[in-house]
């Protein structure tokens, strides 16, 4: 489902990765984490996507409140089982937003 975010500016949080082979418990991890960043202050929304590659884009409203959810408890041992456990590589990436248009072809 694509974010329905606010006008902007606002900011969002790419994060990419792959996974290794060994991923036992990284579906249920990655649910609460989503579930987690729903709840936290600032947040917009969220757009995911796994194949080779996992995508997921999370919308905040400023760049406190990612450092908020960045030192979250939770989301922080979700971070650490990420990087000895799960992932081959991951990358993070932080932008503002400037504009956004879209098109809703329900309409």
């Amino acid at each position: 489902m694509i974010a329905n975010t606010p006008k902007p500016p606002y900011y969002s949080v790419i994060f990419t990765s792959t996974l290794n082979e060994n991923h036992l418990g990284y579906d249920d991890t990655a649910y609460r984490v989503e579930e987690l960043a729903q709840n936290q202050e600032g947040f917009l929304g969220i757009e995911s996507a796994r194949s080779e590659i996992g995508i997921s884009v999370s919308y905040w409203k400023d760049l406190d409140s990612i450092r908020k959810w960045k030192a979250q408890t939770e989301h922080r041992v979700a971070q650490e089982k990420g990087k000895s456990i799960w992932y081959d590589q991951f990358k993070l990436r932080i932008a503002k937003v400037e504009r956004d248009y879209s098109q809703n072809m329900d309409e």
